[in-house]
């Protein structure tokens, strides 16, 4: 079975749901040897070949050249939730961000929204996602996934930005933050409905998701429900990917190592 390295975060449990809980390869279960790691280190994992596959952050796609497997993936037709730039200065003054050591396609859409829409070109540096400690340290601090789902944006003495509204409104496109991928050979028709059959036996089977997930989180069910079910995009279509597509090529001009795809 081929390794598969998936995100610890919320918003990659309906996409392996049926790997984990299926009864079988119609389910997308029994197909996969999956592990369990924050985005950047899955996309090291796939660096090294320790992973073949993995939910990997679209930066690392256009990095590292990587295949993907179309149809799934975690994306954003408006704001997100899960992914907040927060400031204690206005916006068009940043000069050091302090950004999530787990992230990395979330860094990089941070610096295009400053830049494009702000005028911004803050000096970034890497923590762990410990809110306080961020913003002593720098002007501005970006917290994604269940971080940034611990934080009510509403309740915040800063300025807060949801990333994935931002780019929405910028581009009137979705915005994909990860998708299934691998080295060069790897993807087949075969694996390609094995993602999808996991994906669509979680969708089925939401209630059991939040019921299980609010505990284990230890967040309220309805966040936990409204995150997956109105917020979260785990099927692409072509809209998505020309929203990827337009995100790498704003990330070549900011970032020398990525190669639009």
């Amino acid at each position: 079975m081929p390794r598969v390295c998936a995100v610890s975060y919320l918003n990659t449990v309906p996409l392996v749901w049926g790997m984990l809980h299926g009864a079988g390869p119609s389910d997308g279960a029994q197909v996969f040897d999956l592990r369990f790691a924050l985005p950047s280190a899955c996309a090291d994992q796939i660096a090294s070949g320790e992973a073949e596959i993995g939910i990997a952050p679209v930066i690392e796609v256009a990095r590292q050249g990587l295949d993907y497997f179309p149809g799934t993936g975690i994306a954003c037709h408006g704001p997100v939730r899960s992914i907040l730039l927060i400031s204690k200065i206005p916006f068009r003054e940043i000069r050091t961000l302090a950004t999530d050591s787990g992230s990395r396609t979330s860094v990089m859409l941070s610096r295009i929204i400053l830049a494009e829409k702000f005028g911004a070109t803050p000096n970034v540096i890497s923590r762990h996602a410990d809110l306080a400690a961020m913003l002593g340290e720098a002007d501005a601090a970006l917290l994604i996934g269940d971080a940034a789902l611990r934080v009510d944006p509403a309740t915040l003495p800063f300025e807060t930005l949801d990333l994935g509204g931002e780019w929405n409104s910028l581009t009137g496109l979705p915005m994909v933050f990860a998708v299934w991928a691998g080295r060069k050979g790897v993807v087949t028709d075969r694996l390609t409905r094995s993602f999808l059959d996991s994906y669509r036996f979680g969708a089925a089977r939401t209630d059991e998701i939040v019921a299980a997930e609010s505990v284990s989180r230890a967040f309220d069910a309805p966040l936990v429900r409204k995150y997956l079910t109105e917020h979260i995009v785990f099927e692409l279509t072509d809209r998505d990917y020309a929203g990827m597509k337009l995100y790498l090529e704003q990330a070549s001009k900011l970032d020398r190592q990525v190669v639009t795809a």
